[in-house]
């Protein structure tokens, strides 16, 4: 009797405790936001913040400064250009980038464990983009180019008919030489932004360069709506998708702090994809060609939205009760239908730009482009080198039939994953990350920031464990292979075995929390016990996927 009195009693207590629970007031947004930057996964935020404050300060002696800075003049700052100057600007730089890295692998360990979730992540975006927004142009001198560009079209000039070199000025004087004869290679739109900032800020270099990191934003925050809707819809894991396609240092640092224009045409591409996915078709692919009119490469999801939208009919009519129309007949209407809105989209920002499809031409300008990051580069040298000791082959005709090979090798992939991708949806998406990597591989020219092309469609599939320690490598090794300055590091051996050592370092972190056993045994056991995750009900783990 008194066992059940007992009983009854505890059972009374934990009601009591549950409805108190229940009741009691949620901790307000202050609160909460204190409570998350005490957490390990807080801190590795603030520690994300400080490599970008330094990589922003860094920037100004090591980065693509302008060729004569007469603000750093103005600030007695110019030292940090020269000598000793240049040595403590570059170091600083490499030390918010290691930082970022390293608050990124945290994040990362710390999502697998279901310890973040997606607000926080989106909200550590912003955290880590702000101080890159006040940077000079990172890793890159491309942001020149975008301006000289654009100030073509201002004052006149054919973009597509004409280099910038044919409009001199303070614009022209930064533009990598590579790029001063070189006609433009980018869609009527992008055109049309560049013209519209230096019709703004006239040849101010730092207010246009600011006001083109600004317009490339959208791009970002389309990034952020669209990965984890597209993890939805393919399995993956929202909060992973986000950490891996979003939060990566590849992406914030070379897009955001070099100023490319891949963050505008990824996030309008993944943007497309999804409202595809979710049967509003014409806007997906209204959302694509306007991708497409910023930088051609996103015309390659175009094809696939067409299986998408072809699928959906065929599902729609057999719910119904009815006969799906042919597959031909309803290419046909799809097809037209996309069609027409892409050529709307291009005829609109071309007219408006008053310029023609002269940017299909200058695509082939990045064949200037020769690192080891693409394979027929790679394949050229090997075959040089490794025939040099009996054959006397000179690099540009190998390196032209090396080129020749990918290109009929990239025409085969595409054709043959946008086959495969009639299935289903899902092979549909997948089409797309094929084609997207082997343009990236293929391609006579590939840059670190391409990567971040099929990473956006990757991140919303089911990975495994290993697949991300993969790609974690991966980004940090691309992250770290050009100089703040935007020089290649790839023929630096010394540089390239650091880049390795810290990317196999970095992949090792992400599943362990002492890789290189630096602390002690009861540290390692005390800190290798995961926090109560956050959301484990609300999202599969994906760790026994192998996709």
């Amino acid at each position: 009797m008194s066992s059940i009195s007992s009983h009854s009693t505890s059972e009374d207590r934990s009601s009591n405790d549950a409805s108190a629970s229940s009741t009691s007031p949620r901790p307000s947004r202050m609160t909460a936001t204190g409570n998350f930057l005490r957490s390990p996964e807080g801190k590795a935020a603030i520690l994300g913040v400080v490599g970008a404050v330094c990589i922003t300060f860094g920037g100004f002696g090591a980065g693509s400064v302008r060729r004569r800075d007469p603000l750093l003049e103005e600030m007695h700052l110019s030292w940090l250009r020269f000598g000793h100057g240049f040595v403590l600007s570059t170091i600083i730089v490499w030390v918010g980038v290691l930082l970022m890295i390293t608050a990124w692998v945290r994040l990362g360990r710390a999502t697998l464990h279901g310890r973040t979730t997606v607000g926080e992540l989106r909200w550590i975006v912003p955290a880590w983009t702000a101080p890159l927004l006040l940077s000079v142009p990172m890793f890159s001198r491309d942001a020149y180019s975008y301006l000289a560009q654009g100030a073509l079209l201002r004052d006149g000039f054919d973009p597509y008919g004409v280099g910038p070199v044919a409009n001199p000025g303070v614009l022209l004087d930064n533009v990598s030489n590579v790029w001063t004869t070189t006609t433009a290679p980018y869609g009527p739109l992008f055109l049309l932004l560049g013209r519209g900032i230096t019709t703004l800020t006239g040849d101010n270099v730092i207010a246009g360069t600011m006001l083109l990191r600004l317009t490339m934003l959208p791009g970002l925050a389309l990034m952020m709506w669209a990965v984890p809707r597209l993890a939805k819809h393919l399995g993956g894991r929202a909060t992973t998708a986000v950490w891996l396609a979003v939060l990566n240092p590849l992406v914030l640092i070379h897009l955001i702090g070099g100023v490319h224009n891949e963050l505008l045409m990824v996030g309008l591409m993944t943007a497309g994809i999804v409202l595809a996915l979710e049967h509003r078709h014409v806007a997906g692919i209204a959302l694509v060609a306007i991708a497409v009119a910023i930088k051609a490469t996103a015309g390659l999801a175009l094809p696939f939205l067409v299986w998408i939208w072809m699928l959906h009919v065929r599902d729609k009519a057999r719910a119904e009760g009815r006969t799906p129309p042919t597959p031909v007949l309803v290419f046909a209407k799809t097809a037209g239908i996309g069609a027409s809105v892409f050529v709307a989209v291009f005829a609109v920002s071309s007219v408006v730009a008053g310029v023609g499809i002269g940017w299909l031409t200058a695509l082939s300008g990045s064949a200037k482009i020769i690192n080891w990051l693409s394979l027929p580069t790679i394949l050229a040298h090997l075959v040089t080198v490794g025939t040099s000791w009996f054959l006397d082959l000179r690099l540009d005709p190998v390196l032209y039939v090396m080129r020749l090979l990918c290109s009929i090798a990239l025409v085969v992939i595409l054709a043959a994953a946008w086959w495969w991708g009639r299935k289903s949806e899902r092979n549909a998406v997948k089409g797309i990350l094929i084609a997207l990597v082997a343009t990236v591989v293929l391609s006579p020219a590939a840059l670190p920031w391409y990567y971040s092309w099929p990473l956006a469609i990757a991140a919303g599939f089911a990975l495994s464990r290993t697949t991300l320690m993969v790609l974690t490598g991966l980004s940090t090794w691309l992250m770290l292979v050009f100089q703040p300055d935007g020089a290649i590091g790839l023929y630096n051996i010394v540089h390239v075995a650091l880049a390795v050592i810290a990317a196999v370092v970095a992949a090792l972190a992400l599943t362990r929390v002492d890789p290189l056993r630096l602390r002690s045994d009861r540290s390692r056991e005390h800190r290798a016990v995961p926090n109560a995750p956050k959301n484990t009900a609300s999202e599969p783990t994906g760790d026994e996927s192998t996709s």
